[in-house]
This record gives C-alpha cells, structure tokens and sequence, in this order.
C-alpha cells in the first residue's frame, strides 16, 4: 500500500499562544530550520511531507481561514520580482514555495467540533486513497515520516505513531496497549483509550516495556481510506466525547471492525510541539542548534 496523500490540521484557535494568534495562526509560527531559512511551521512539515515522497497536501482550516496559508505559499508577482531581482537565493526559495502551492488543497473545518470532525472534512481529498495525517502544530527530528509510510506498506493497512510515554504523561495524550509483532517496533493493537487516568491506565500496559512506561501517541497517523466511514458514523449518530467528535473514537471503532488491519508504531526520532509557549521555545532553541546559526545558543 503505498501512500501519496497527506493531510495537516490546521483549524485550531491557538489559544495557548495568544496574543501571538490573535492575527496569525499557529502554524503560522516562524522557526529557524536546520537550513539556516526562517519558514513558518506548516511549511517546514509541509516540506518534510515532499521529502518523505507525499505528492499531494491538504490542509484542514478554519471557515475562512485559508487565505494566509494561500499567500504564504504561492508564487511572486511580477512586481516581487522586480524587488527581488539580483538576489538569487531569495528567488529559489520563492519557486519552492510555488511548487508547494501547486500540491496543496484546502478544505474548511465549519465548525470547531473536534479533531476526528477536522480529519472527516478532507474525505472528499483523499478520494479513497490512504492518507497520512498530521498536526499543524508539529515538527520533527529524525525521520517518522519515513518510518510511518515504510510500515504502511509493508503492513498494507493503518499504522499510528507512538512514542514511550511515562505515566506522568498519560493524562493528556492517547495510550495504545499492544502486543509486539515479528516486525521490530511494530505492534498489534489490543486496546487503545484517550487521555486514561492514572487508574485506568494500568489495563494498558503493553509488555515488554519498563515498569511506568506506556505506548503514547506520537502525533503521526496513516489511515486507509476506512477512517473516514468510522469518523462519518461517529457523526451520522452524533457520537460525541466532551461535545466533540474525536479522531480517537474513530480509531476505536477502526480498530473494532477490522483489529488485523491496524498497527502501532513506535517511532524512532522526536516530536516538537510549538502549541505551547515553553514547548516553543524548546522547539526554537533545537532546531536552532542542528543548523548554521547553533554557535550563538552556545
């Protein structure tokens, strides 16, 4: 199964870094890459989608909300041009940018009911196609894009990303329980639950792993086409979780109707989350350090 598809969430208010996104989005947050280039989030991941072999991207907005993506990522008029004439660097970075523009569609979330509501909305992109999904909000070092779409194909089914996960961290993310596979670092999913207490997350212990140490979601899916009649039933019976329709009962119910088909991941590399003030400035200050410019954190 090969994927060529990818789809990013970007329909979030970004509260948590307001008053940054009062007039931005999120994912509109700059940071400096490894290359030394200041480039808003979306379009580092967006970039690493390409690298990874997707062909085509759709980015999931609020109503109304694509047009800053729209004029980040298109190409320069003919008055850019004139300005930026002589300087040849600045006009390359600028036709990767229209390159970009070319493989991107846009789809409205109309409502902010949920992440498994945001994903439904590109079904009519993924035309039956697998799809690899992402947050908006999320970078990476390493390569779990690569990994993802590699145990995608092999597997031939859906395949989510975990990470090790200490229970301090439990309570806010996704736990999978699963059973190791001949495949390493694959592992076959036995239960799965969103943000488990402290109580509850004692049924999710996957064997094999140290004491207080679970299998966490890393913020990474490919799902086959399935995911979106599980997300669409959810929403046909208005099956809500906190009044939201949550990507995580979709899994659920994915990995219900055909438990075989679904895989668990554990990622080798790192997630950067730039949602979160603290988080971000850990996200600068990395990447910071992996490009030309690392002397200076010195």
């Amino acid at each position: 199964m090969r994927t060529r598809k990818a789809v990013i969430t970007a329909a979030g208010r970004g509260t948590r870094m307001f008053p940054a996104t009062r007039a931005i989005q999120k994912e509109m947050l700059p940071l400096v890459d490894t290359d030394g280039l200041v480039k808003p989030t979306i379009q580092m991941i967006a970039e690493a989608c390409v690298s990874a072999g997707i062909e085509e991207l759709c980015i999931v907005v609020e109503r109304g909300g694509a047009q800053a993506f729209q004029e980040h990522f298109r190409a320069f008029t003919d008055d850019e041009k004139q300005v930026f004439a002589g300087k040849g660097w600045l006009l390359a970075e600028g036709e990767k940018l229209a390159g970009l523009a070319e493989r991107i569609t846009y789809v409205e979330q109309p409502a902010p009911e949920g992440f498994g509501h945001a994903v439904y909305q590109a079904k009519a992109f993924a035309s039956g196609e697998p799809i690899l999904l992402l947050l908006g909000d999320h970078v990476y070092t390493g390569d779990p894009l690569g990994q993802m779409l590699a145990a995608g194909e092999q597997s031939g089914g859906s395949v989510t990303g975990v990470r090790l996960e200490p229970e301090s961290g439990v309570s806010v993310t996704g736990i999978i329980k699963g059973k190791a596979t001949a495949t390493a670092g694959l592992y076959e999913i036995l239960a799965l639950q969103e943000k488990p207490t402290l109580a509850e997350v004692q049924a999710l212990k996957t064997d094999g792993l140290a004491a207080n140490t679970y299998l966490g979601h890393f913020g990474i899916h490919l799902f086959t086409s399935e995911i979106f009649d599980c997300l669409g039933e959810l929403i046909a019976t208005n099956t809500r979780v906190k009044n939201e329709f949550q990507l995580t009962s979709g899994q659920e119910l994915l990995w219900k109707r055909n438990p075989d088909n679904y895989r668990a991941l554990l990622v080798e590399g790192e997630r950067w989350d730039i949602g979160l003030p603290d988080e971000y400035l850990r996200t600068l200050a990395k990447f910071g350090s992996l490009g030309p410019h690392a002397s200076i954190l010195s």
